[in-house]
């Protein structure tokens, strides 16, 4: 299994792919080299964890240095039979280059919980109305590759729910709370400046 991003998500998946024996590589662009001699994995390159992986899975934050971090380029050295989970964001994964792979039968599935453009595919409703907001070639190419996406019988797709989980759910309102009792008692937690 490649897993493409190791912090607190990606190393939790890491660990339970541990669990089941599995082989593990990971690339991420600050790796955690103590967490690794640990965990028994290697760091690889984004291209090495592309070529070697059976399961591809990604964790990490999306801006415009990722964007379409998985694409053409690096599903062309991907192994023939692969499969592709992305429970991070969409837009890191090139909707385009992921339907040929998958016509292509390089990627033998994926499972996804976000989209490329979710935006878009929200206000699909907006966009039949009557009045519709005005929308960039691109946003109506990916909404189309969106749904080519779905109507393929080896894709998963699931609304935006990987996070949901009771532990997760506990932990959102746990930090909430303390995050309403730092703004009441003036010592904010998790300022961001």
């Amino acid at each position: 299994m490649g897993v493409i991003g190791t912090g607190k998500i990606g190393k939790n998946v890491l660990k339970i792919a541990k669990s089941f024996s599995m082989n593990v590589i990971a690339y991420d662009l600050y790796p955690d080299l103590v967490f690794a001699k640990e965990n028994n994995f290697e760091y690889k390159s984004l291209e090495d964890v592309v070529r070697q992986s059976d399961i591809i899975t990604l964790h990490v934050p999306y801006n415009k240095e990722n964007h379409h971090l998985i694409n053409k380029g690096n599903i062309s050295l991907m192994k023939k039979g692969v499969y592709l989970i992305n429970t991070a964001r969409g837009e890191l994964v090139d909707t385009d280059a992921l339907v040929w792979g998958l016509k292509e039968g390089i990627i033998a599935g994926a499972g996804l919980d976000v989209l490329e453009g979710e935006r878009e595919l929200k206000d699909e409703i907006e966009i039949l109305s009557s009045t519709p907001r005005l929308m960039r070639i691109e946003e109506y190419k990916t909404l189309l590759e969106d749904h080519v996406l779905m109507d393929m019988p080896n894709v998963t797709i699931t609304p935006h729910i990987a996070f949901y989980t009771r532990e997760a759910v506990a932990e959102i309102l746990k930090t909430t709370i303390l995050n309403i009792k730092g703004f009441l008692s003036n010592s904010m937690i998790n300022l961001v400046k």
